[in-house]
């Protein structure tokens, strides 16, 4: 089969030939309709050097992932050869306290979990590829009925990761309350429609590019502000006697938009990173407001997976998706690094390409 790989740290990956997978004893190999390119995968491709991680490559990209289930190991049961699925990203060692409750990004045995802190697309081979091996029926998820798998593959860590993030906050997101949503590009579009669908909080949208904020105004956000150097007061200056916004979910991570995040919230108030642009938020006495709660999370919960899955098959979450095959699955990741496309970029192995949810 072909496979998209990163061969070595700070290259290119490339698209190669292996061997299929061949399910074990409680393993799946699900046969890939989608995978999600993702903006850490950029990281993965510039950015570390060897030790920075707790493993290495090579590895196939891709752990965003959805499509149909092909093979099943010995023991599996309750999954059925064609069936529609999810893949569950995050992979721990399946038994510690945090991943009995399905937490597996939070992980407290990483020795014996698959690969430490990672999954597949991180450590282990990912579904950028015709085929992928999931070490577990656990980490699959039957799709709800109609849920296609080229919208369903970005939704297990884009539309899971600002699920997670804003269910945290979600006491404080009452309908006088205020969100931010900052950086509205393949997490940030869909964390105005989660907070839609969700709240009844008002939503103010903030990016540095016009199309991502009528993107975000087209699914409902409420304000969509340019960021610059009075982002901020401008927020403020939206909410009732200028008092900030209740919660503020920072998808970018970089010093210039936590800046304005500490800056914008409200006493008592969710600052969230979710962004891993490397940027840093000092925490004083005085500075953010008081009694800001300061917080990062990482990707979410498979129960907090099946709850997503059910928002878009009912329509409440719809991923912008444009399409490629995966012969052209690097001009995807330059396009990403460009920031030319908006919305998800989605690897079809099958060559079904175009845009569209």
């Amino acid at each position: 089969m072909r496979a998209l790989k990163l061969t070595a740290w700070k290259t290119e990956p490339e698209l190669v030939e292996v061997p299929d997978p061949v399910p074990g004893p409680g393993e799946v190999v699900v046969r890939i309709g989608g995978s999600g390119a993702c903006h850490s995968d950029l990281h993965l491709m510039h950015d570390f050097e060897p030790g920075a991680l707790p493993w290495n490559p090579p590895f196939t990209l891709g752990h965003e992932n959805a499509g149909w289930v092909h093979a099943l190991g010995q023991g599996v049961r309750g999954l059925e050869e064609g069936q529609p699925v999810a893949v569950y990203g995050p992979w721990g060692c399946g038994t510690c306290e945090h991943c009995a409750l399905g937490i597996e990004t939070y992980c407290e045995k990483p020795a014996e979990a698959p690969v430490p802190g990672g999954g597949g697309g991180l450590g282990l081979d990912g579904g950028m590829a015709d085929y992928l091996l999931v070490p577990s029926q656990r980490l699959v998820l039957p799709l709800p009925e109609g849920l296609d798998p080229v919208v369903a593959a970005p939704l297990t860590d884009a539309g899971l990761t600002p699920y997670h993030a804003i269910r945290r906050s979600w006491p404080k997101l009452t309908p006088t309350a205020t969100a931010v949503v900052i950086g509205v590009g393949g997490l940030g579009h869909m964390a105005v429609q989660i907070l839609k669908a969700t709240t009844s909080a008002r939503v103010i949208a903030v990016d540095t590019r016009p199309e991502a904020l009528k993107l975000a105004e087209s699914f409902g956000a409420d304000l969509a502000l340019i960021s610059g150097k009075d982002t901020a007061a401008e927020i403020r200056k939206a909410t009732p006697n200028g008092r900030g916004a209740d919660a503020v979910f920072d998808f970018v991570g970089a010093d210039a938009t936590l800046a304005i995040a500490g800056a914008a919230a409200r006493m008592l108030g969710d600052v969230t990173v979710v962004g891993i642009a490397g940027g840093s938020l000092p925490v004083t006495f005085n500075s953010p407001a008081y009694e800001v709660s300061v917080q990062s999370t990482y990707w979410g919960s498979r129960p907090e997976l099946a709850e997503v899955l059910d928002l878009a098959a009912r329509g409440l979450l719809v991923p912008e998706v444009t399409t490629f095959p995966l012969e052209e699955a690097v001009t995807a990741y330059r396009r990403l690094a460009a920031g030319e496309l908006t919305g998800r970029a989605v690897i079809v192995p099958t060559g079904l390409q175009g845009k569209g949810a």
